[in-house]
């Protein structure tokens, strides 16, 4: 199974009023696990930067002049996520600004339901407890003393972390339900059995408890069960 966990970083609030998105970052999980493959791209909003989002992600209008217009990797993202689960942190908000600027370049919007909302995960796993990312991490031990300011790559990076943890652990699908080939092929589902060890394990009992086990046997008698097996 395949799913991506996306973050972005905006001039604000509502695309309707004119704010924008300024940076993406996505992290690919395949059956739960990073493999490494992520995407990520800072985009020039074609606006000033308001200095309230400027305190929130540190991205002013100076670093983000050259940077390509959304319309420019709109395209890439899109292929980049194809119509894997997109895993995020206040889904509605970003899914929100992802549409408004698929609209305005006139490309295939995400619906909704692709997206998994790990604060609604959340809440409903600790209702009545902080959900924001930096108090998971806090909740679940993980780092994120590098998280000065918010960033797309850094918080999806981050966030990775916290989703595992939200869905029981990092459970690595070992394939079990699988056909796979060669001698230690592993056949699907209730089929499975045990493969016999090629060295059998060596015995654990001793050779002085084997005789005390035997003269305690002995002991009881010929009528004892254990002298029959």
């Amino acid at each position: 199974m395949r799913e991506i966990v996306l973050d972005t970083e905006t001039t604000g609030f509502e695309p309707d009023e004119g704010d924008r998105i300024v940076e993406i970052g996505a992290v690919e999980l395949i059956g739960h696990m990073p493999t490494g493959r992520t995407f990520h791209e800072y985009i020039n909003p074609q606006r000033s930067m308001p200095d309230g989002a400027f305190q929130v992600h540190g991205l002013g209008d100076e670093f983000l002049r050259d940077k390509p217009v959304f319309a420019e990797v709109g395209q890439a993202f899109l292929d980049f996520v194809q119509d894997s689960k997109l895993v995020i942190h206040n889904a509605a908000f970003d899914m929100k600004f992802l549409n408004a600027e698929l609209g305005w370049m006139k490309a295939r919007l995400l619906p909704m339901d692709q997206a998994v909302d790990t604060l609604a995960i959340a809440r409903r796993r600790f209702p009545g407890a902080p959900a924001s990312l930096d108090a998971l991490c806090r909740r679940f031990g993980i780092d994120n003393s590098n998280r000065t300011l918010h960033g797309a790559l850094l918080d999806s990076e981050i966030l990775a972390e916290v989703y595992l943890e939200l869905i029981g652990g990092r459970q690595p699908d070992f394939g079990l339900g699988q056909a796979q080939s060669g001698s230690d092929a592993v056949v699907a589902d209730g089929d499975w059995r045990p493969q016999p060890r090629s060295t059998p394990l060596p015995p654990r009992i001793t050779e002085a408890e084997r005789a005390a086990h035997a003269a305690f046997v002995a002991g009881m008698g010929d009528a004892a069960l254990w002298a029959k097996v």
